[in-house]
């Protein structure tokens, strides 16, 4: 059974929201360092992925309501 692109990018934008956190937990505890830096590209990376997997999912319920 394949998985809906609305179930994926809620995930996607959960890991986004879960980097941030980490993020904002390794910069309070260390400061600004590479490993910090990376944390906020992939929460970026899965909150673009995230958002666009849930256009993705209106985009292709809209046209499947035209066709009715």
């Amino acid at each position: 059974m394949r998985r809906s692109p609305l179930f994926s990018g809620v995930i996607y934008i959960l890991l986004g929201v879960l980097f941030t956190y980490f993020a904002i937990h390794t910069v309070r505890d260390t400061g600004w360092g590479f490993f910090t830096y990376m944390l906020i590209f992939l929460a970026t990376l899965d909150f673009g992925s995230g958002m666009r997997m849930v256009l993705l999912h209106f985009r292709i319920k809209q046209q499947l309501n035209q066709k009715k």
